[in-house]
């Protein structure tokens, strides 16, 4: 690397570290500054950051990996975490949230099913669902951090150094300023990513052509659309892809998408993760500026990672493929990110891209670990051991736990063995134990804290278990087993147990109002209420979210027909994501809740 691209780097580097200093003291004031940077912030520097903390450079790889193997329609393959659920937040699930008024998604569990026995096994149940997930993702994140830094750097240390190194300076970062150094870092890293993924796609679309591209792929792979069969033949162009395929189970293509979507919308309507979803959605003013924050996050996490990620694989396409081809069975294309940026971009543009891919992994990654210390500090210490602690005593116990949390996500970044292996874990084992009782939650009034808690704890218990016990077992059974074993624990031991107390219930639907199963309460509120109306916006709802799931596939797939110069098929993206804007101005955008979202007047 030539060494303007290394000064640029280093000062990206010391500059992160600089701005942490800089808001320490604003971040001391107290535990909500540092945690929710004091609720303070608009709405949109919020969905900025947000989105920012969403583009990580082991999800880069990954869907540069599954738009290198499955084409334009491997887009679909993002609805594997879903990157849809961002659509029910935008639409309603982020006012709901916002409404309670919380500093954590655990302590959002008082605002459901209160302060008794219930309430506080489902209180833990989040607290420690969280941890599991904050250190699984910082795990993920350490081993796409080394593959990717260490061609770029002359030192002669293996990638997993370069990931110690760079994950303990974004800890210093991190560890300084809370949440406000998160949102700072990532208002940086757009600016960074932004750039970078100008750069790259111009680069792209300057040194390569439609029929290089065409040339390095089977015939079908750049139609969006699909059947029931994958129906791509990479035989002749990579003969070690059709086992890939196969092993991945992804030849029933349009199956595979069709049980994707359902799970999708399962996971998407049980709410955000106890984990920096949540964390920023309750650092808003506001829940009207909760909706609005989702929307900013959609489209910052979107549109530029889709530039940058066709951009890298067309690149990877047209110049890399031989090398691929000559890796046979052992072919990895998560060196496909990293060698295209060192061999295909000029002096300078390479460092400020790896600069903007190294502030892709710190947003993420402060982000995080913000997240998790927030569990630890308000929700176990504040609660459990010091509940009158000073608020000076609770920032400077973040600073401790900071660096315990990011030290364990090290420890067991070591243990990982790529980027895909812990994707599917994620997707497929820790995010189905957090389902069925984050869905009911919201929409069944009888569903009481000890359902909540047998069904989260059964379910991670299963996450962490079935993996180990029966490696070689595919994804959706895997999540199907897990989701099973979550939904039996959750409604035999609600149906076993008391339901919450009413005056829980009737404060819960009047501060929050969801629609759903809630007809017994309703009632009771009126008896006091008597004006009060139920939740109507069920059907405008789900048109919203159709919608908008449209709306967002359109987004990603005009940047990657953008590179690909196929002039008619990006016409055709911009002009149904135009459409879908205009649908959800008229359908939602004026619809939402006036004023400051929280319904007073029928309270």
């Amino acid at each position: 690397m030539h060494a303007l691209d290394v000064v640029l780097i280093v000062v990206y580097l010391i500059l992160m570290v600089a701005v942490g200093a800089w808001v320490t003291k604003k971040a001391a004031r107290d535990s909500e500054s540092y945690f929710l940077a004091g609720k303070s912030l608009p709405w949109w520097v919020i969905g900025v950051a947000h989105g920012s903390s969403g583009i990580d450079i082991g999800g880069t790889m990954w869907f540069v990996t599954m738009l290198y193997i499955y084409g334009a329609k491997g887009l679909f393959l993002l609805w594997i975490w879903p990157l849809f659920n961002v659509i029910f937040r935008m639409v309603y699930l982020g006012t709901w949230v916002r409404r309670s008024n919380v500093l954590t998604g655990a302590e959002w569990m008082r605002t459901r099913f209160g302060r008794g026995r219930g309430g506080e096994l489902a209180y833990l149940s989040v607290v420690i669902y969280a941890l599991v997930s904050v250190v699984g993702f910082l795990s993920y994140a350490f081993k796409p951090l080394g593959k990717f830094a260490a061609p770029f750097f002359p030192f002669d240390w293996s990638p997993d150094t370069y990931a110690l190194v760079i994950m303990l300076v974004a800890g210093v970062y991190c560890v300084l300023g809370g949440m406000y150094s998160v949102v700072l870092n990532d208002l940086i890293q757009f600016g960074l990513i932004l750039t970078a993924a100008v750069i790259i796609a111009i680069v792209a679309m300057v040194k390569t052509t439609p029929e290089q591209v065409l040339a390095a792929v089977p015939g079908g792979w750049d139609n969006l659309f699909f059947g029931w069969r994958l129906d791509l033949d990479w035989s002749e162009k990579m003969p070690a892809l059709p086992g890939v395929i196969q092993s991945q189970g992804y030849e029933l293509f349009g199956f595979l998408i069709l049980m994707l979507f359902v799970k999708g919308v399962l996971v998407s309507m049980a709410g955000p993760t106890p984990n920096y979803a949540i964390q920023h959605v309750l650092s808003t003013r506001n829940p009207r500026e909760a909706a609005l924050e989702n929307l900013v996050m959609c489209l910052v996490s979107l549109a530029p990672r889709f530039l940058l990620i066709a951009g890298i694989g067309v690149l990877g396409m047209v110049f890399f493929s031989d090398q691929l081809r000559g890796l046979g069975a052992k072919v990895d294309f998560e060196q496909v990110l990293p060698a295209v940026v060192a061999n295909y971009l000029p002096v300078g543009c390479k460092g400020l891209i790896v600069a903007g891919l190294v502030a892709a992994f710190m947003s993420t990654f402060v982000s995080t670990v913000n997240s998790g210390v927030a569990y630890i500090v308000n929700d176990i210490y504040r609660r459990y051991v010091r509940p009158d602690a000073p608020q000076r005593k609770l920032v400077r116990l973040g600073y401790v736990w900071s660096a315990v949390v990011i030290a364990a996500g090290i420890g067991f970044g070591y243990t990982t063995l790529n980027v895909h292996s812990v994707t599917k874990w994620v997707a497929n084992a820790l995010v189905p134990a957090f389902v069925v009782p984050n869905v009911l939650k919201w929409h069944w009034w009888r569903f009481n804290g000890h359902g909540f808690w047998a069904g989260m704890a059964a379910g991670t218990a299963a996450a962490l278990a079935i993996p180990a016990l029966w490696p070689a077992l595919k994804d959706v059974n895997l999540f199907m087993s897990i989701l099973a074993i979550s939904a039996l624990a959750s409604v035999a031991v609600c149906v076993a147990t008391a339901p919450e107390p009413d005056d829980v219930l009737k404060s819960f639907y009047r501060t929050v109002r969801p629609w759903g199963f809630w007809g017994p309460i309703l009632l009771k509120c009126r008896a006091e209420t008597p004006r009060i109306q139920p939740n109507r916006d069920c059907a405008r709802d789900w048109f919203n979210v159709l919608v908008g799931i449209a709306w967002q596939i359109a987004m990603i797939a005009a940047p990657i027909y953008l590179i690909l110069k196929q002039w008619g098929r990006f016409s055709l993206a911009v002009g149904a994501f135009v459409l879908g804007a205009v649908i959800l101005k008229f359908t939602w955008y004026d619809r939402i809740a006036r004023g400051d979202g929280y319904l007073a007047g029928e309270r």
